[in-house]
């Protein structure tokens, strides 16, 4: 499997949130919140966010093109994609769910 791919998904995987939050002008967590990854950022600050790690996910695509299909990149780009988007449903069901409490 390939690394960059991996990396690749992770990053594309993790701008759709704060894209989504900044661009809704919602807040939500990011690592440069107080407490890091638990507190809320400004939309801008996600949109940014959103940003860089849409564009790093880009350039690691660049730098290893994935063709959709059974084959080693595809599948490590996928996986990283499901390993960072599962470990952040976690997360962030858990960080909403004590705001509310």
């Amino acid at each position: 499997m390939s690394i960059t791919a991996f990396f690749a998904g992770v990053f594309l995987c993790n701008a759709l949130p704060h894209l989504v939050s900044g661009l809704c002008g919602e807040v939500f967590p990011t690592p440069f919140a107080k407490p890091r990854g638990k507190g809320p950022s400004s939309p801008l600050v996600n949109f940014l966010w959103g940003a860089f790690n849409l564009l790093v996910g880009l350039v690691l695509l660049s730098r290893q093109p994935v063709i959709i299909g059974l084959n080693p990149e595809f599948i490590a780009l996928t996986v990283g994609a499901l390993a960072i988007g599962t470990y952040l449903c976690v997360h962030f069901g858990k960080v909403r769910a004590s705001a509310k409490a």
